[in-house]
């Protein structure tokens, strides 16, 4: 799925890159620079945690509010690319072990996309180099996820300074750390045991040109 996606962007972006390098011949329209998009966010989705035999699957949510900033470069206002790094403090709720705390989450990487300033329409996609999710310990045990890697897509409509944002996130964490069982700390790494992560985001975002 992932490389269809980045194949059908890196077509979308070329495209839009060759109408934006027309534009710049054009020395009115002339408009190469930097940006920053600061952005608060909500995000609602699913998550399934995969245990190794003789242990079965447990599904589970994964909601709450969250930070974030796109940084890069902007070319004449129509293709914009760049880094983007997440911060949520959503609550993780784990319906096989009964687990339902407030955890910690980060993602980061690189993104890409369009934008039609006439009418506002954005487009863009982000590949997730890196994912962590860390819940607060509940009375047995305090687990963390790592080595979360994925993908999110997502859309928007720019009004002046605000843009209102929907985005959807796919991301598979392919490590968990057991930090603690009641009251001892093993600090050991299972990478047997999965967890995966899909979800919806909202977000109002602030794209300032530099």
């Amino acid at each position: 799925m992932t490389k269809y996606l980045l194949l059908a962007l890196a077509t979308l972006v070329s495209s839009s890159w060759a109408m934006a390098d027309m534009d710049l011949d054009n020395e009115s329209t002339k408009s190469v620079g930097f940006f920053v998009e600061p952005m608060v966010s909500y995000e609602v989705g699913s998550s399934k945690v995969d245990y190794p035999a003789p242990l079965s699957s447990s599904d589970g949510d994964v909601n709450g509010f969250g930070l974030g900033a796109r940084v890069g470069m902007h070319v004449s206002e129509m293709v914009f690319l760049g880094l983007d790094g997440r911060y949520a403090m959503p609550k993780f709720k784990d319906n096989g072990t009964g687990y339902n705390e407030t955890a910690k989450s980060y993602n980061w990487g690189p993104v890409v996309g369009v934008q039609m300033p006439d009418l506002g329409l954005r487009i863009w996609a982000a590949y997730v180099v890196d994912s962590q999710i860390d819940p607060d310990a509940n009375s047995v045990i305090d687990v963390k996820f790592n080595k979360g890697k994925g993908y999110r897509i997502g859309a928007g409509f720019r009004l002046s300074m605000v843009s209102l944002n929907l985005e959807f996130q796919d991301l598979k964490y392919d490590d968990m750390t057991l930090q603690g069982v009641g009251p001892f700390a093993p600090n050991t790494d299972f990478s047997s045991v999965n967890l995966k992560n899909q979800t919806w985001i909202a977000s109002v975002s602030f794209p300032l040109e530099l």
